[in-house]
Formats: C-alpha cells, sequence, structure tokens
C-alpha cells in the first residue's frame, strides 16, 4: 500500500491521464443528452433535478439518449478510477511531506476513505442504470441514491482540500 514519493507521482499521473481522457469522452457523450428539447446533465441527475424530474427523464427518453446515458455510466466506471485514484495519489504523497503522526494518520485515513467514495460512486452508478432498465418508480430509493451522492461528493472534495495545502509546501517541515 504505501510506495514511494515517486510511486505515489507516476500512480498519480497514471489516474490524471485516465481521469481526463474519460472526462473528454463522458463531456462528448453529454451533448446529446436531450428530454423534450431540453439539455440535462449528470451532475443534474445526481444533485440538483426533482425525484419527479429524474424519473421523466430516465422513463421517456428516446433510445439513442437512453444508449447514450449508458455509455456514460460505463465510461464513469474508468473515470472513477482515475478520479478516487487521482485524490488517493496526492493525500499519498502529501503525507510524504508532513512529519507529525497526527498529520499522517489524518492523511492515510483520508486516502483510505477515497475507497469508500469510490464504492458509493459505484453504487449511484448502479442505480441509474438500474431505473434505466427497469422503469420502477424511484421515489422508494431516492433518499438513499442522494445519501450516496452526498457521501461521496464530501468524501473527494474533502481528500482533495486536505491534499492541496500539504502539496503546495516548498519543503517537508523538520
Amino acid at each position: 500500500m504505501i510506495l514511494s514519493s515517486k510511486g505515489w507521482k507516476n500512480m498519480f499521473f497514471i489516474c490524471l491521464g485516465i481521469f481526463l481522457g474519460t472526462a473528454f469522452c463522458m463531456k462528448w457523450l453529454e451533448t446529446g443528452f436531450y428530454y423534450n428539447g431540453e439539455l440535462f446533465t449528470i451532475i443534474g441527475l445526481e444533485i440538483t433535478y426533482s425525484p419527479g424530474r429524474i424519473m421523466d427523464i430516465l422513463h421517456h427518453i428516446g433510445e439513442p439518449v437512453h444508449t447514450s446515458i449508458k455509455a456514460h455510466l460505463y465510461f464513469d466506471f474508468a473515470f472513477m478510477a482515475g478520479a478516487y485514484g487521482g485524490i488517493l495519489s496526492l493525500l499519498m504523497m502529501a503525507r510524504g511531506r508532513v512529519s507529525t503522526p497526527f498529520q499522517r494518520q489524518l492523511l492515510l485515513f483520508m486516502a483510505l476513505l477515497q475507497l469508500l467514495a469510490w464504492f458509493c460512486d459505484i453504487r449511484e452508478n448502479i442505480y441509474l442504470l438500474d431505473w434505466l432498465a427497469d422503469k420502477q418508480d424511484i421515489r422508494t430509493s431516492i433518499f438513499t441514491y442522494h445519501l450516496v451522492v452526498l457521501t461521496k461528493w464530501s468524501i473527494a472534495l474533502s481528500g482533495l482540500l486536505l491534499a492541496i495545502p500539504f502539496l503546495l509546501r516548498k519543503t517537508k517541515p523538520e
């Protein structure tokens, strides 16, 4: 689990490549996400749209858009490896720049929590894929879905925001 500083840096750049490549593909696919002449987004499905609107979109889109959303969600599985692996790498690189046991443990804990965020993102995609395949009423599971989304975003952003200040330091404190 503990790589050298160079190993974590290499892992970060691999993850960054995966992240950028899949992000490009997903953004390109999103350009065709239209329902009733209006563009919608995956972020909207995750955060801002009401349960009724989510159900309406997922249950009444045409076949080309349905196929594009599924492709987007499948690309997202690869994107996750880049995103969470990259944040984990940043946290471990930051851990190598600190000397206090508390900071080292906190950074390690946040790095390991990225695995939970990754799991939440996988679960989120499974919800969306299930809702696309099975025209069920999502109101029974929407609370859990939003809890999973909130957990994912909270952990990922917290990890990123925790790592950055340590990485911006010039040298490891004595």
